[in-house]
C-alpha cells in the first residue's frame, strides 16, 4: 500500500511540475540562458526550491495536525500570477532590446555621430561581445519562483495526501517522493524546451520572436490567474 502510494506521489509530483503556470515561470527564465547545462541549472533550482518549500510546510502542518488558513492558496495564486507578468513584460523588454545597437563613428571633419540600429543576422555583428553569464542570478530566481510555486500547492497536496497515508511519517514520505517527481518533471520539460531555443540561438530574429512570444503568453497567463 505505501509503495503504491509513494509512486503515485512521484507520478503526482512529475505531472504537477508541467501545469501551466510552472512550465510558464521555466520558459521565461529559460530565455536567459540556451545552454541545455543552464536549462537543467534552472529546472533544478526550481524543482528544488519547490519540493523544499512543500516538505517543510508539509511536514510542519503534520506534526501539529493542522492545514494552511482558508484563503491563502487564493492569495499566493494571486501572487504568481503578479510575478508571472513581470517577468513576462521583462521577457518582451529583453526580446525587442536584444538585437538594438549603438555605434559611435567619427568623420574626417572630427564630427561623432551616435547611431542606433537593429542587427537581424548574426553574422551582422559579434554577438559573443553582448553574450553574459547569467546562470547563478537565474537559478536564483528559478529557486525563487519554486518555492512561492511551493507555497500555492501545498494546501491542496496535503488534502490529498495526509486522509490516505496512515502515519505523519508515511505522509512526509508522500511529500518527498512528490517533490523528488516535481524535480524530474521540470528537468524533463528542460530537455525538451533546449531543442526550440538551441534552434533559434542561431538566428537572431527567430530568437527574438520566440522570446516575445513566450513573454507575451507568460504575461496572459499571468493574468488570467490573477483574475480566475
Amino acid at each position: 500500500m505505501l509503495a503504491s502510494m509513494l509512486l503515485f506521489g512521484f507520478l503526482l509530483g512529475v505531472r504537477h511540475a508541467l501545469e501551466a503556470d510552472h512550465v510558464a515561470a521555466v520558459a521565461a527564465l529559460s530565455t536567459r540562458t540556451s545552454s541545455l547545462r543552464g536549462l537543467l541549472r534552472l529546472a533544478a533550482g526550481w524543482g528544488t526550491g519547490h519540493s523544499l518549500t512543500i516538505l517543510f510546510v508539509g511536514s510542519v502542518l503534520i506534526a501539529v495536525g493542522a492545514t494552511l488558513p482558508r484563503g491563502s492558496e487564493a492569495f499566493v495564486d494571486r501572487l504568481i500570477g503578479a510575478v508571472l507578468v513581470v517577468m513576462g513584460i521583462d521577457v518582451i523588454r529583453r526580446a525587442v532590446k536584444r538585437h538594438v545597437h549603438v555605434h559611435v563613428h567619427e568623420h574626417d571633419d572630427g564630427a561623432r555621430h551616435l547611431h542606433l540600429h537593429l542587427h537581424d543576422a548574426p553574422a551582422a555583428h559579434d554577438a559573443g561581445r553582448h553574450d553574459h553569464d547569467h546562470s547563478l542570478s537565474t537559478t536564483g530566481r528559478a529557486l525563487a519562483m519554486g518555492t512561492l510555486h511551493g507555497m500555492a500547492g501545498s494546501a491542496a497536496l496535503l488534502l490529498l495526501v495526509v486522509p490516505q497515508a496512515g502515519s505523519g511519517l508515511a505522509a512526509v514520505a508522500c511529500l518527498a517522493v512528490f517533490g523528488a517527481g516535481s524535480i524530474a518533471g521540470m528537468m524533463l520539460f528542460s530537455l525538451a524546451l533546449s531543442f526550440p531555443l538551441r534552434i533559434a540561438a542561431r538566428f537572431a530574429g527567430a530568437t527574438a520572436g520566440l522570446e516575445g512570444a513566450l513573454g507575451t503568453a507568460t504575461v496572459l497567463l499571468g493574468l488570467r490567474i490573477m483574475t480566475s
